[in-house]
């Protein structure tokens, strides 16, 4: 599915005569992470993806429309490495919910080692997260505000400002992060 969605906005950007700078201008997407893109490199979040539609001057649905689709059910499989949206020594983030999802949410297992700290600049304006910790402590910060929380525990919080998931266990702490844009 990376291949197809990487092809349809070269194919789009190409139609419209323009150059990577081009669609980094019209989108507010970094020239290089379209260049990645477009070469199969990077699995973009749904707001990038969002934020490239716009620019192209298209629904997030008609920008990732698929042809010839044979299943209405989407899997991602547990191995799949095309889904790691961040893998490296404190934190590990793997994408659960395919980028053609029509409506404006993202679905995350993110998995913080010893010590490993996930701190966000601020999303678009009334953007919430909602966290759930399957294992570990951590402490969640949004703005001024932060809460520790433990295995079973939730939580929601705002996201239009700077926040971070910080593990304050001793070992490794693993949540689901459901991001919600409004």
């Amino acid at each position: 599915m990376l291949d197809e969605f990487s092809r349809r906005v070269k194919e789009l950007r190409v139609a419209r005569q323009w150059s990577l700078d081009d669609l980094a201008k019209a989108s507010g997407v970094s020239r290089s992470m379209i260049s990645q893109i477009e070469r199969g490199e990077a699995n973009p979040t749904l707001a990038v993806t969002l934020r490239m539609a716009r620019g192209f001057g298209l629904s997030l649905s008609a920008l990732v429309e698929e042809t010839g689709r044979a299943s209405s059910i989407a899997v991602i499989r547990a191995g799949d490495r095309a889904h790691d949206f961040r893998h490296d020594a404190d934190v590990q983030i793997r994408t659960l919910s395919p980028l053609e999802m029509e409506k404006d949410i993202e679905i995350y297992e993110v998995k913080l080692g010893a010590a490993g700290v996930l701190r966000s600049a601020a999303h678009f304006e009334g953007t919430r997260e909602f966290l759930q910790v399957e294992a570990g402590k951590v402490r969640v910060e949004s703005g001024g505000d932060g809460e520790a929380l433990g295995k079973g525990d939730s939580a929601s919080y705002r996201a239009d400002v700077p926040h971070a998931i910080v593990n304050v266990g001793k070992g490794a702490a693993t949540v689901m992060l459901v991001v919600v844009y409004r």
